[in-house]
């Protein structure tokens, strides 16, 4: 193969394709959070996905399994974190049967901003995928992302 395979350029095409796409949504749902709710896609993201926690095994996330969920460095998700927490949207307490590990949990003022802010995510996303979906070039993109919604 060589730099100027076809295929290896239409895989670099496809690539720079799905990227375009995630730029584009990420953008968009950013600036109706920030504007509608002063919360970053990162944070709401954070917010969400530690609110899914619960008290049965395995119920609290590790903070690994958190940077991984929302898709940043264990280092950067800490420092999110410890915004969220001076801004009491999130606490951190220590796990009863480890002494080592430390449990991060919502709010009830996280969970208040969070329910305000869902609707103002998912009728972003909403709106960065219909128009997605009018380029041609990212439109198969959404039909596959569409086609991986599962059922609530």
């Amino acid at each position: 193969m060589t730099a100027t395979d076809p295929a290896l350029t239409a895989l670099a095409q496809s690539w720079c394709a799905l990227s375009l796409l995630h730029g584009r949504i990420e953008a968009h749902v950013e600036r109706a959070l920030q504007s509608g709710h002063g919360l970053s896609s990162r944070e709401y993201s954070l917010l969400d996905v530690l609110s899914r926690q619960h008290e049965g095994e395995g119920g609290h996330l590790q903070m690994k399994q958190v940077a991984d969920a929302v898709v940043l460095s264990q280092s950067a998700t800490t420092r999110l974190v410890s915004r969220l927490e001076d801004r009491g949207l999130l606490s951190r307490y220590l796990c009863p049967t480890d002494r080592r590990g430390i449990y991060t949990d919502v709010t009830p003022a996280g969970n208040e901003l969070l329910t305000e802010a869902r609707p103002t995510n998912d009728e972003a996303l909403r709106e960065a995928l219909d128009a997605a979906a009018q380029d041609p070039e990212l439109a198969p993109l959404v039909q596959a992302v569409e086609t991986l919604r599962t059922p609530a």
